[in-house]
């Protein structure tokens, strides 16, 4: 089963209100297509503070009013995806090599529907056959076991595992002598870990949902919220219909940065009334958004002098350090570099730095549009100074709010996954759990991918995700991935980091977000941290898709037991009731303290920030300004900066659909958004195809051919497409020396027009030289 037959691509601008009915009659067509009955009940499961189940899409945090229908369309397409009544077994797998699947799209894969039972690879057939669960454990504690150094394996995760599975993961690592421990956050959101660590003493946010519920002005930057956090178009409208401000920042004005009406507002849809979502849209080049920021902080300084109240001076005097080095770098930094760098003009910057001063509290809020670029901890920084000037920390109604992608990549963080782990951190673990956790740093995301390919790392075990397609430099990725002596992927659905596989390669298929997991302890419950520090239960209500699944933390065990045959911890003990796992982890990790208790309160329980209370963990003890000069962003002549992004009809790397609703895309994924005026200039019409060449900077280069050019908003030399197919375009050594993130979101291109149109849109031909 390969690519869906062909259909003609297809391009009308989006002009209608974000959610609203189009997000309705996409969902019905959904429920109607795949689980109507089961994805009905889902839907009034979703997010409930009683019984319910998380969504596994987003990390947004669940309504704070009790709201019955706390959903959105993208939850609801993740939830129905799962629920699917497809099964691929071992009559699948009979049917089909490796290397047939090889050529089928990333789309046909996911869509044969859920795993049912553990797979081990046979090279002598090429097939993957039925393993017991016991001898699959068996063999990869053997592999582990003979391996010359516990840092010849990496344990990859995904944000979908919740809390006390992310526990035992780090546990069984740690525990085994290791810490490499990449994850999806060193691809994301390093950059706004770092950087907050370094202001304000926490790697998160300090404002939750009542904040947003109550500030003056909000700031909406690198961040598609329609597509990433459609949730967020409720506390949108809401701050809008309240009188507040709101400004976005993205180079493409998207969807949630117009108006919406919000499904679950049933008068607002049947009188098709919609609220606006912004008061102000700015489009800085590609990477201008600290060149942006800067110039508000600048015309704030400049105008404190006649207008005493522009500044917090109480707040910077006794909260702050760094302030006078700060003030002065604004002040000698030129207008006209502050312009060139963010490619907006003045009355556009002071326009934002207005709307910012007649704010009494004020919200920043930024995604991955802020964070993959060579300067992404520095921006983020910047972010914080703004805030700072103002005394915007510590009080209702404001304070930085970096929205998390995925369900539970905070609370992965939050619970041990990190390569680079504080030794207070180790020294609490070690009490606790008895075990001697190495202290050297472990390898990232990136530095796993060079170990495995260069033979430094043998053995790969990634709990979810799509490893071999969300990783940057898609072919070195995929040959690192084959390289190994075996790897481990725990899944829900077959995927493309299945069939690029190491010498030996097991697939052990677990429990859903949805379904019911039973235990000798009874039916139990997981734990997730929202991206607002909130920490609640989510508890499956579905039978599983499979009699032969087991839950994520039943198979960290099984491993663990299996490669640590001596351990004195309590693995088979620990998985019969997860209450024990969060007693331990309550003793284990600070702020998890009485967690059993507390997290069975409604909206379960936030956990402390000492920046919310400003208290500063930094070196001075105060929130620390920044001083980092301007990066020049301007890109090269005959050059384009290049962004990756989602489509609306997909959730990281699973593709629901060629379609992008929002952006007005119609059966292609292989495209580049681009300047009219940059398409004039090269000679390409709509629906030209083109060559992408990246520079990276190595001075390699990476060609993606047959790309179709469609034009949109966009500033002149910028340009955007999808993510994963334009992963291949991001070197493995184009990562940001301040946050060892690939710039996914800054890659240096040519785009020239191709020769003829590809013989099959939407499955492109790419090739590194």
């Amino acid at each position: 089963m390969g690519p869906a037959p062909w259909e003609p691509a297809r391009f009308r601008p989006y002009r209608h209100p974000a959610a609203g009915w189009g997000a309705a009659r996409s969902v019905a067509g959904l429920l109607l297509g795949r689980a109507v009955v089961d994805g009905s009940r889902a839907v009034m499961r979703m997010n409930h503070e009683n019984g319910g189940f998380d969504c596994p899409g987003c990390a947004w945090p669940d309504d704070t009013k009790g709201l019955h229908l706390d959903i959105c369309e993208n939850g609801i397409k993740h939830v129905t995806w799962e629920m699917t009544r497809k099964r691929v077994g071992r009559e699948f797998f009979a049917a089909h090599t490796v290397t047939e699947l090889e050529q089928w799209s990333d789309f046909a894969l996911e869509n044969q529907g859920r795993l049912t039972e553990p797979m081990v690879y046979d090279p002598a057939s090429d097939h993957y056959v039925p393993i017991r669960w016991q001898d699959a454990f068996e063999l990869i504690g053997r592999t582990l076991r003979e391996l010359d150094d516990p840092n010849q394996a990496a344990y990859y995760t995904s944000g979908r595992l919740g809390n006390e599975a992310t526990f035992l993961y780090q546990l069984m690592a740690r525990e085994l002598g290791t810490n490499n421990l990449p994850d999806c956050s060193n691809m994301c959101h390093e950059a706004s870990g770092r950087a907050l660590t370094a202001s304000l003493g926490t790697g998160k946010g300090t404002a939750d949902l009542k904040d947003w519920e109550s500030t003056d002005a909000l700031f909406i930057m690198g961040v598609n919220a329609a597509s990433n956090a459609p949730r967020m178009l409720t506390a949108l409208a809401d701050a809008y219909r309240r009188g507040a401000r709101i400004v976005h920042v993205n180079p493409l004005v998207e969807a949630a940065a117009t108006r919406t009406i919000v499904p679950h507002e049933f008068v607002d849809m049947a009188l098709f009334k919609s609220t606006r979502t912004s008061t102000l849209n700015l489009q800085p080049r590609i990477g201008g958004d600290m060149a942006l920021l800067r110039g508000m902080a600048k015309a704030i300084l400049e105008q404190a002098p006649r207008d005493p109240e522009a500044l917090d001076r109480v707040f910077i005097d006794r909260h702050t350090a760094g302030f006078e080095e700060y003030r002065a770098l604004c002040a000698s930094t030129p207008w006209e570099e502050i312009e060139r760098q963010s490619g907006l003009g003045r009355a556009d910057i002071l326009e934002a730095a207005r709307v910012y001063r007649e704010a009494d509290r004020s919200i920043f809020s930024w995604c991955l549009g802020i964070t993959q670029h060579e300067h992404g901890v520095d921006t983020v920084r910047e972010i914080v100074n703004v805030l700072l000037l103002r005394g915007n920390l510590g009080r209702e109604g404001a304070g930085p709010s970096p929205v998390r992608g995925h369900s539970n990549v905070q609370g992965n963080r939050t619970c041990g996954i990190d390569h680079r782990p504080a030794d207070t951190f180790l020294d609490r673990l070690a009490e606790v759990c008895r075990i001697r956790p190495p202290r050297e740093p472990g390898l990232d995301t990136v530095t796993t991918i060079e170990a495995m390919h260069d033979g430094r790392v043998k053995v790969f075990v990634g709990m979810g995700g799509n490893f071999a397609l969300a990783a940057p430099d898609t072919r070195y990725t995929q040959a690192g991935l084959s390289a190994c002596e075996l790897t481990v992927h725990v899944s829900t659905k077959l995927n493309r980091s299945h069939v690029v596989h190491g010498r030996r390669a097991l697939i052990l298929p677990c429990l859903g977000r949805t379904e019911k997991d039973h235990r000798r302890g009874g039916i139990q419950s997981t734990s997730v941290e929202d991206s607002m520090s909130m920490v609640h239960l989510s508890v499956g209500m579905k039978k599983p898709a499979s009699p032969h699944l087991l839950s994520e933390p039943a198979i960290i065990a099984g491993m663990a037991r299996a490669a640590l045959p001596h351990s004195e911890t309590p693995w088979e003990w620990y998985v019969e009731d997860y209450d024990r796992i969060r007693d331990t982890m309550a003793r284990a990790l600070d702020g998890f303290e009485d967690f059993n208790r507390r997290v069975r309160l409604p909206l379960g329980f936030r956990i402390k920030q000492p920046a919310r209370e400003l208290i500063f963990l930094t070196p001075s003890g105060r929130a620390e300004f920044s001083a980092a000069p301007l990066p020049d962003v301007v890109p090269a002549p005959g050059t384009l900066a290049l962004g990756t992004m989602r489509s609306h009809d997909q959730w990281n790397t699973t593709i629901y659909s060629d379609n992008d609703r929002y952006r007005g895309i119609e059966n292609l994924r292989t495209l580049v958004f681009m300047n009219r005026d940059d398409m004039r200039e090269r000679g390409v019409r709509e629906f030209d195809p083109v060559d992408i060449t990246s520079t990276a900077k190595d001075g390699s280069t990476r060609v993606l051919h047959g790309c179709l050019a469609v034009p949109y908003d966009i500033p002149r030399g910028c340009a955007a497409g999808y993510m994963p197919e334009m992963n291949v375009l991001c070197a493995i050594g184009d990562y940001s020396t301040q946050s060892d993130q690939p710039i996914m979101k800054h890659l240096k291109v040519a785009i020239t027009r191709a020769p003829a149109v590809p013989a099959a849109p939407g499955h492109p031909h790419a090739a590194g030289r």
